[in-house]
């Protein structure tokens, strides 16, 4: 292997302190760390002091492997992956890290003799909440597969005190209650407080010229901050490689000033810390108003700077030239909240480093590529010019000299076109100027790329559509991925080792394998054992859901399941006002032959996104007049699962028969969740959006729900002339629907509750809900049809995890290091 052990390296030796990997070692490093760690004893130990024992006896293991890794990497001349990413939702790290080392049932027999349950155990382990979701989950998946590919990786973010909210659901609405994971120890993290680094903000700048005749500038800073690396062992799957997931903690310069403490001003003493601490104490605050703006600008500055002076001084380690940063660093940002790197990479060359700009711009295009996440014009962040200048007034003067001279080479190139440079230009000069950073990110970066074909052609085709034409090289398309081994094989353990049996082990590091299930997907009793897995996942989630809802459902229901992030976009309400049509058939025709069916519904609301938290009460009211209605007892049940987040996605996706992807095309991005649910034979109900379309053609049309207008249909529909009204007007369904809604029947009566939403659907309907109604009902009833056909079903089942195998994270990360890491 590229990186295997040296002779000076630690070897995982089994007679070796802290290294064995049997039960019996385990066993004894548990009881180890338990007394000289925790400061306990087996008899008054707490369920939670045998968690700590165990999380670090494995860590243990995971050391001495990452110091290897530091070491080899040291000697290497590999190019290191620095994944720079806001978010980093890594999920429980016990049982990841027990299928990595191979050891989960060594682990299970040594807490056994212990007298504690392995299962009991990790679910004790508090989730880190660093990310708000998909984008997040993906930036993890992408470093559980670098790990696994033995590429050299560095994944930088922020280490968030308090992570993305707890929701909790009370009266029907969401409520956001504070995550305080920490609030027990991390026992995966290592802080380094020797590796820190300095950050500005504020002030302003001085100009002068050098002795050499060369133009420089200071920028000297109202206030500076710094930021602390903390450290987290990212292992890979059965090989030795582990890398490291960097987190910046900030700090204040000087965190105590005696000088005001002695005067007496107890508070000015400790200012300075409480200020600065703030940096990193939560997940994306609350942007609605100008404080949350300047605080999560300053956060996205705070964690690029810090990372990308942290690569430098990797490079000072390895004897390297300035010169070869490029050679040596391939720096991807994760959407567009790290693409201030662009500036801030040029900042550190230029004046730091003391580069000539050609020089700096040069290094600084060749180390950055840029990844987008959305279509969506409101998620392209963009910051007021006030706001920037006063917080970054330095990187502020790089990117209008960015600006200009990148203008200039647009007039040179299109002599006339005055529109075109105002479109293109790196500021927005209509109303209050506005710094845009996907442009920023786009001219900064030799590489561009989409996250699904789909997705990636129309970036092409519409929001980059100007840097396409004038850049079409740049371009590329790396479809998503999810790690298999998380959410496979962790979360699905009795198809796991169903799969290990019928396709052979290898399908976790190679997952078209899973092709080789289609030869048994006509098989009865292969159908059979699939069913009895799959019920067996469903009795799971139904006891969940009763012990966080109170709500008792029936595991031989279809379990139809939509959870994801609450936006009008993935069209939630569009699920809602669906089962709100199928809840009056069955009070109008209680004998109408439906096969029984639970809705399940999860996720987080933005909490300033007023119409999305409507979403979710909608739902909630539904839930209960349903659970409330003895005339479709049995037959319909809807769950509002609260707080999802991957601990809770363990328990989700093996246990869905129905995956509700249905988005308005063109809108998102790819997904994430759709591939999760087919990798563990959910069938999909989807609109041709993001992956969706990839999934069809992997599938084909014969296991695939399809429905709804195409990307190029809503966009014709909106540029002729959109009329809600008019789609209403055509189904008596959709009409009664929207008038039970609106009566208060679903909120105690009150008819203001949900005025907004439909108020918002008959005049706008921005995404299209009810021009897709139609098509969406029929395309249930063939659901409801085949879900009858229980042979017909499960073939379909099978043969989505058997065509599963593309949207593996390892696939998207050799595409990345064949097409832009290269």
């Amino acid at each position: 292997m590229a990186n295997s052990p040296t002779p000076n390296t630690i070897q995982d030796n089994a007679g070796a302190p802290r290294r064995g990997l049997d039960a019996d070692a385990l066993q004894r490093d548990v009881v180890d760390n338990l007394v000289c760690l925790q400061a306990r004893f087996p008899a008054i130990a707490t369920p939670h002091d045998w968690y700590m024992a165990l999380a670090y006896t494995v860590r243990d293991r995971l050391l001495a492997r990452w110091v290897d890794t530091m070491q080899t990497d040291r000697a290497r001349d590999a190019r290191v992956v620095c994944y720079l990413s806001a978010e980093f939702l890594i999920g429980p790290q016990l049982g990841n890290n027990l299928i990595n080392l191979g050891i989960e049932e060594q682990a299970r027999a040594a807490m056994s003799a212990l007298g504690q349950d392995l299962d009991a155990v990790m679910a004790l382990e508090e989730e880190p909440g660093l990310g708000n979701g998909g984008l997040g989950r993906l930036a993890a998946c992408y470093m559980d597969s670098l790990a696994t590919l033995e590429k050299t990786a560095i994944g930088y973010g922020i280490r968030y005190e308090f992570g993305i909210f707890r929701q909790a659901i009370r009266d029907g609405w969401q409520v956001e209650e504070t995550d305080k994971w920490l609030q027990q120890g991390n026992p995966w993290e290592i802080v380094r407080p020797d590796v820190a680094f300095y950050v500005h903000f504020g002030g302003h700048t001085e100009s002068a010229t050098d002795a050499q005749g060369q133009y420089r500038v200071r920028w000297i800073a109202a206030r500076q901050v710094k930021g602390v690396a903390c450290d987290t062992p990212v292992s890979g799957y059965r090989v030795h490689r582990c890398n490291t997931l960097r987190l910046w903690k900030s700090e204040a310069v000087e965190s105590f000033d005696l000088a005001d403490f002695n005067v007496g001003d107890y508070y000015g003493a400790v200012e300075q810390k409480v200020v600065s601490e703030t940096l990193s104490k939560v997940l994306y605050p609350n942007d609605e108003p100008e404080i949350g703006k300047r605080l999560r600008l300053a956060q996205q500055y705070f964690f690029v700077s810090c990372s990308l002076q942290d690569m430098l001084r990797l490079l000072d380690l390895k004897g390297e030239p300035i010169a070869r940063f490029a050679d040596v660093f391939a720096a991807q940002l994760n959407d567009t909240h790290p693409s201030i790197a662009v500036a801030e990479l040029m900042r550190l060359f230029v004046d730091e480093r003391r580069l000539p700009w050609d020089q700096a711009w040069d290094i600084t295009c060749r180390t950055l590529a840029y990844t987008n996440h959305t279509l969506l014009p409101e998620a392209l962040e963009t910051w007021p010019l006030p706001l920037f200048q006063s917080l970054l007034p330095r990187p502020l003067e790089i990117i209008l000299e960015i600006n200009r001279r990148f203008l200039e080479t647009v007039r040179q190139r299109l002599p006339g076109d005055e529109s075109r440079v105002a479109r293109m230009s790196l500021i927005d000069e209509s109303g209050v100027r506005r710094i845009r950073m996907a442009h920023l990110a786009t001219v900064g970066s030799h590489a561009i790329n989409g996250v699904a074909a789909l997705h990636s052609t129309l970036l092409r085709e519409t929001v980059l559509r100007d840097f396409a034409e004038l850049w079409p090289d740049r371009f590329h398309n790396v479809t998503n991925g999810v790690t298999p081994r998380r959410f496979l094989t962790l979360c699905n353990p009795g198809l796991a080792r169903l799969l290990d049996e019928t396709v052979s082990e290898g399908w976790m590091t190679d997952l078209t394998r899973l092709r080789r299930l289609e030869a048994h997907a006509d098989d009865a009793a292969f159908q059979e054992r699939w069913r009895q897995i799959k019920r067996a996942n469903k009795e799971v989630l139904a006891q969940r859901i009763r012990s966080a809802t109170g709500i008792v459902v029936d595991p031989g229901a279809l379990f139809d399941i939509q959870v994801k992030r609450i936006h009008e976009y993935k069209r939630q309400h569009l699920n809602a006002l669906y089962i709100v049509a199928l809840y009056q058939r069955l009070r109008r025709n209680p004998q109408l032959a439906l096969a029984p069916r639970c809705f399940v519904f999860g996720g987080k609301a933005a909490p300033g996104y007023a119409m999305a938290k409507l979403i979710i009460r909608l739902i909630n009211g539904i839930a209960e007049a349903i659970d409330d209605d003895p005339a479709v007892e049995g037959r319909l049940k809807v769950v509002f699962f609260p707080n999802f987040n991957v601990t809770n996605a363990h328990h989700i996706y093996p246990a869905a028969d129905l995956s509700e992807q249905i988005s308005t095309a063109g809108k998102e991005a790819s997904g994430t969740g759709n591939m999760k649910f087919m990798m563990n034979g959910a069938l999909t109900i989807g609109t041709l959006d993001g992956a969706n379309v990839e999934i069809l053609e992997e599938v084909g049309a014969d296991n695939f729900f399809l429905f709804g207008l195409r990307a190029e249909q809503v966009q014709r529909v909106q540029r002729e002339g959109y009329r809600p009204a008019d789609h209403v007007a055509a189904s008596d369904e959709l009409r009664d629907a929207l008038d039970l809604i609106g009566s208060g029947h679903f909120s105690h009566g009150d008819r203001d509750v949900f005025r907004p939403l439909v108020e918002n659907l008959m005049q706008w309907d921005h995404f299209l809900v009810l021009a897709d109604f139609a098509d969406y009902m029929a395309c249930q009833t063939r659901v409801d049809a085949a879900w009858q056909e229980p042979a017909r079903w499960t073939r379909m089942s099978i043969l989505n995890t058997a065509r599963s195998g593309k949207f593996s994270s390892d696939r998207a990360i050799r595409e990345y290091g064949e097409r832009i890491w290269a």
